[in-house]
């Protein structure tokens, strides 16, 4: 028995997909892509499946992976990839399929980039530069169970890197993504709109990589 990595990306439209549909919409695909899957036993088998760090409802990704098992010894991974592509909906696409090199566990940071259009990039950067100007930008975080704890965003976030793109501006962050630290963008645009009038809903969030504590990219 391994573990098998099915590396995909969510864009478009596929980023208002909640983990819930996803699971299902993975499930159906991967039974009509023939891949070679184990199903748990008992009386109502499945496929048993486990996505790394879950991305929120709206935001897109390249970088987004599942893993199921599988008691094949020897298969083409590389032409699976393909197949599980033409079973999925659009803007759903598979990169790539391999066996499991590391643990979700072992997932500490991702990095996103945040497109604003050009309409909206002076405002973006006035708000960004004022963001990396400030000494602190503390925000209310959700946590288990309806907890709420303030946190000063500026202790995981310092600074964002800016970049012009397309006529529009591009914010580049890398944040906590591990089981026991994570903090959303989502949190640093409500902050700005909060603190500079920025609409949170002006900017597109793009998760590009997913990083180990020690900065080796998520395999």
């Amino acid at each position: 028995m391994q573990i098998i990595r099915v590396y995909f990306t969510k864009t478009g439209e596929a980023s208002y997909i909640s983990l819930l549909d996803l699971q299902r919409v993975m499930q159906r695909a991967l039974k009509r892509s023939g891949l070679p899957v184990w199903y748990t036993l008992g009386f109502n088998p499945h496929i048993y499946m486990t996505f790394a760090a879950p991305l929120s409802l709206g935001q897109e990704s390249l970088c987004e992976t599942v893993d199921f098992k599988t008691e094949a010894e020897a298969w083409d991974w590389n032409a699976a990839a393909g197949a599980l592509s033409k079973c999925l909906p659009q803007g759903i696409d598979v990169v790539q399929i391999a066996p499991a090199v590391l643990n979700a566990n072992e997932i500490a940071d991702a990095a996103y980039s945040v497109h604003y259009s050009a309409q909206n990039a002076p405002a973006a950067r006035a708000a960004w530069e004022a963001y990396n100007a400030a000494p602190s930008a503390e925000t209310v975080k959700e946590g288990k169970h309806g907890k709420q704890k303030t946190i000063d965003l500026k202790q995981y976030l310092p600074a964002a890197r800016l970049a012009e793109e397309d006529g529009g501006l591009t914010a580049l962050l890398r944040l906590p993504a591990g089981n026991t630290l994570n903090v959303n963008p989502v949190l640093v645009l409500g902050w700005l709109e909060q603190a500079r009038g920025l609409s949170a809903a002006a900017g597109r969030i793009l998760r590009t990589g997913l990083y180990t504590k020690s900065g080796e990219k998520f395999s």
